[in-house]
């Protein structure tokens, strides 16, 4: 294990402004930095081609219906209109999908959701392409909705894709059951009756949006080879690229996907959205076509968060130990499968939290249904677990009488502690620590009051800035939450990554050209890989290579596996080019210094070829001279096995990640206003490759949770199933004026299966910043709240 080392957020900001060289464990700037804060930088709504053409697509109005007739003469009919496009126009593969193949390009009888697309349009202006849209007419037949569980398995409920045939339907208990996975271990019944207290309490996780702010779009240009180029906003562009040669009629080589600037994504860009519509229309064409949806079909055109309703049982003694844990998780996955099996196996695997329990019964399962489909979003299933097990522990401890930070280090895994499903946590697993430091900070101060008793700054207040509040109703309360993430894909997928890397002269100079596919959407990958090759090649300039799928799969840029796995890929093959430079070292001037041929192989630094003691034997320009070394490698990580459909048991995780936080709140008991007046977080992050990108990081995780806490929530008509805000002015996320202070301490115990020993960051914080600010919620209020987000009339009428 390694030292402990920590940094606090104004260290590592202040740390920052240095002139860092830019190698691993320094705080480097982003190059894309300055151009984004100044609005200089290329999205890919900014893409634009002289002779492009617009498409827009159209969308059910209904949830579930079956389809008719589709009449495009009149859109055809309207001038500047180069092609409208149904399912009957589809040249090949219909359907497409991350792992089920179940979601159609354009729906043929049916709609299955409201928003899901019918017809595309291209034309020669967004405003034209709209209107003919509009002139599509299409006959429509409702039909009886599917909205949650129990309409879900009803003797006589619709089967939203009869005659499934795919690997999960075999272990489900009906047809409208995505995935179902249980984990079982000891005996729970045993252990029931030997528990001093149980708590039994049910929870609920509304549906929350990933609500980036840039918006799904990507040009399409047909190729003279009879392929298509398509430059596109994505968070994976090789499993982009295998949906679509299907669905185009193409060989994979025929279909070329470049990376275009991202504005967010958060996991709502690893499915498909636009990329085989504006394919499809550019093929028809012989066009170049561009699609920007506009922010209300954003809503509708990306997978959310799956709600969830859980229900938790935990028995302890009375001297705080947990005895067992019951639980079952229903997860709404909407329409189409997405990722939800695999979110099923992260809920499963990791529904009891980040602690030791012999006796475990969970079990956790994805429904299809009309609602909007669902799929990966930052936390991926284990969000919704932490906020039920974290809302347990502190009820709990309070049957108890603990302090809710003791009784969760009591029972806090470490080290060589057994996960439920049989794995062993064979890499540091602090938690009891993480939790010590977020209580060990100091209190943010009370507020100040003036001898007339009013505040100093009323805008500091819950409602101030509206002038709702003098504060004589407003409680302060204080919450704790920790929570465990895995890293990286599981259940025996084969998770690797690729990089191709070229070393040669330019201008007299050693330069290291960078070439992967990985999906720059803000997690920071264009300074971390440059930071890896100066680190190992012993060079000062090193370029980046646009992402495309001229290189090898980097996987996607989700699971907080980019810097792991892609960094873990850089890492490898520079030391492969390394190796090859050593080489020709050895073979040019072995015979000229004996430290060529010592035992301990000589390493590169500052352009030169040095000893361990720091002797110079080599110029790396010189080594090279004119031939240029290029390779390419794949890296991955150790095996991970399936999880048992039965016990859950098995190595179903490589890497598992903790985070803790504490939340200071401040309440408005007579209008239901939050304020959160501080979030710190304290997390192990293995090896901060750049301390100023893991601190933004952890920020940005902690903001989703607290929005998730008390204000975003995708709402969907129970009787219609349909999205009822799907805007920013009735999604609400949080602004700078919600954002409170967020003090963070990192500390860095290696892992050492991983690459410098990192650990995957981006995930962790989402998890545990949720339960924090709604436990402090109610130690300020005194309210049950179990469920989220926290709404003003949850505050008032005691839900």
């Amino acid at each position: 294990m390694a030292a402990d080392r920590t940094t606090s957020a104004p260290t590592t900001l202040t740390q920052a402004t240095g002139a860092a060289r830019g190698t691993v464990g320094e705080s480097t700037l982003r190059p894309d930095g300055t151009l984004k804060v100044t609005g200089e930088f290329a999205y890919s709504s900014d893409l634009w081609h002289e002779d492009m053409l617009w498409g827009f697509t159209l969308r059910s109005p209904h949830a579930h219906a079956a389809i008719r007739s589709i009449d495009t003469g009149e859109a055809l009919a309207l001038p500047g209109v180069y092609a409208v496009m149904t399912h009957a126009d589809l040249p090949a593969e219909t359907h497409y999908g991350l792992e089920i193949r179940d979601q159609p390009v354009l729906a043929k009888d049916r709609v299955r959701y409201h928003g899901e697309p019918v017809a595309i349009v291209a034309a020669d202006h967004p405003e034209t392409a709209r209107r003919a849209a509009a002139r599509i007419a299409v006959e429509y037949e409702e039909l009886p909705l599917v909205v949650d569980e129990a309409t879900a398995t009803a003797p006589d409920a619709p089967l939203l894709h009869p005659g499934r045939r795919d690997h999960h339907a075999a272990h489900v208990p009906h047809p409208n059951i995505v995935h179902r996975q249980p984990v079982r271990r000891g005996d729970v019944a045993a252990a029931r009756a030997r528990a001093d207290v149980v708590v039994r309490r049910d929870y609920e996780v509304g549906m929350q949006d990933q609500a980036f702010l840039g918006p799904e779009s990507g040009l399409a240009v047909p190729a003279e080879d009879g392929g298509v180029d398509l430059y596109i906003a994505t968070q994976w562009l090789h499993v982009d690229r295998d949906q679509l040669a299907p669905v185009l009629g193409l060989p994979a080589e025929k279909v070329r996907l470049t990376l275009s600037g991202v504005g967010g994504a958060f996991g709502a860009r690893e499915d498909m959205s636009m990329q085989a519509h504006a394919c499809l229309l550019a093929l028809r064409t012989g066009r170049p076509v561009k699609i920007v949806y506009n922010r209300y079909e954003s809503f509708f055109g990306h997978v959310h968060r799956h709600p969830a309703k859980l229900t938790y049982e935990h028995g302890a003694t009375r001297d705080g130990t947990l005895l067992y844990v019951q639980c079952r998780i229903v997860l709404d996955g909407g329409a189409y499968a997405s990722s939800s099996p695999a979110v099923v196996g992260n809920a499963a695997s990791l529904s009891i939290g980040p602690y030791v329990v012999e006796n475990v019964d969970a079990e956790a399962i994805a429904l299809y249904s009309n609602n909007p489909p669902c799929g990966a979003m930052r936390g991926f299933g284990a969000v919704q677990a932490c906020f039920a097990y974290e809302a347990q522990m502190d009820a709990v401890a309070a049957e108890l009488g603990l302090d809710p930070v003791e009784f969760r280090q009591r029972n806090a895994m470490s080290q060589g502690a057994t996960m439920p499903t049989g794995q062993l946590v064979d890499s540091p697993a602090p938690v009891a620590e993480l939790l010590r430091r977020v209580k060990a900070r100091p209190m943010p101060p009370e507020r100040a009051w003036e001898a007339a008793g009013g505040p100093v700054d009323v805008r500091a207040l819950p409602g101030g800035l509206s002038n709702t509040t003098h504060g004589e109703s407003v409680v302060r309360g204080v919450g704790y939450a920790v929570g465990i993430k895995n890293v990286g894909f599981s259940e025996g997928f084969d998770d690797y990554s690729t990089a191709r890397i070229r070393l040669e002269v330019i201008g007299g100079e050693p330069v290291a050209l960078v070439h992967t596919a990985m999906a720059e959407v803000g997690q920071g990958g264009v300074t971390v890989h440059a930071q890896i090759a100066r680190t190992e090649l012993g060079v000062d300039r090193v370029t980046l290579h646009p992402a495309d799928t001229r290189v090898g799969s980097a996987g996607s840029t989700s699971a907080s596996r980019q810097t792991y796995m892609t960094g873990g890929a850089v890492k490898h093959t520079c030391e492969a080019v390394r190796e090859e430079v050593l080489r020709r070292g050895r073979e040019r001037f072995g015979a000229a210094h004996p430290a060529w041929a010592a035992a301990e192989a000589p390493r590169l630094a500052d352009g030169k070829v040095v000893t361990e003691g720091g002797e110079v034997i080599g110029d790396l320009a010189e080594i090279l001279g004119d031939e240029a070394i290029e390779l390419e490698r794949e890296f991955r990580h150790r095996p991970t096995e399936p999880f048992d459909p039965r016990t859950g048991q098995g190595f179903g995780h490589v890497q598992y990640s903790f985070c803790a936080h504490r939340a200071v709140v401040e309440v408005d008991t007579e209008l239901g206003l939050v304020k959160v007046v501080e979030l710190a977080a304290a997390q192990d992050v293995g090896k901060a490759l750049n301390p100023l990108s893991v601190v933004g990081q952890i920020h940005g995780g902690s903001a989703q949770g607290l929005g998730l806490a008390v204000m975003e929530e995708i709402v969907v008509s129970p009787d219609g199933a349909r999205v009822r805000n799907p805007s920013f002015t009735d999604y609400l996320i949080p602004t700078i004026l919600d954002t409170p202070a967020m003090p963070v301490e990192v500390l860095e115990l290696a892992d050492d299966n991983a690459p410098y020993g990192l650990r995957g960051v981006g995930e962790a914080p989402t998890l545990s910043s949720t339960p924090a600010v709604v436990a402090a919620i109610r130690a300020a209020t005194g309210l049950p709240l179990k469920r989220v987000p926290v709404r003003p009339e949850h505050l008032i009428d005691g839900r």
